[in-house]
């Protein structure tokens, strides 16, 4: 199986909001493109999913809750083109670590939803 090594994720994390492709080094260029507010949480770690190239075109919407700590929890699928991807896709977002939100300086939980579509090399305009 040829694992496809590109992911892009669109992220709205209240007001978040990142179109990025993942490649061996593009996890720290999303890191980078990510809007830093208090009232949000914002991906520290990011781990992209590996699978496999019958995935490409493939998408999955998740809901999850990013704790005080940063650590995301609680995870929804609200859709998914397939149960397996669905699956990758929760194991590599359980592995990502948060700057938490704030609010008037303290650390609170936050609902995060998060769109991933699975797109080839090609499609991500990568090389």
């Amino acid at each position: 199986m040829k694992a496809v090594n590109k992911l892009v994720v669109l992220l709205s994390l209240g007001a978040l909001l990142g179109t990025v492709a993942f490649a061996t080094d593009a996890e720290q260029a999303y890191l980078d493109s990510c809007r830093k507010e208090p009232g949000v949480p914002v991906p520290v770690v990011v781990v992209s999913p590996t699978v496999g190239s019958e995935f490409t075109g493939g998408s999955v919407w998740l809901e999850f809750l990013v704790d005080a700590a940063g650590m995301p929890a609680e995870f929804s699928v609200k859709s998914a083109t397939d149960n397996t991807l669905a699956t990758a896709v929760v194991k590599a977002v359980k592995q990502w670590r948060f700057l938490p939100a704030e609010v008037d300086g303290k650390r609170v939980a936050t609902k995060v939803s998060l769109p991933v579509k699975i797109v080839s090399y090609a499609e991500s305009g990568e090389r």
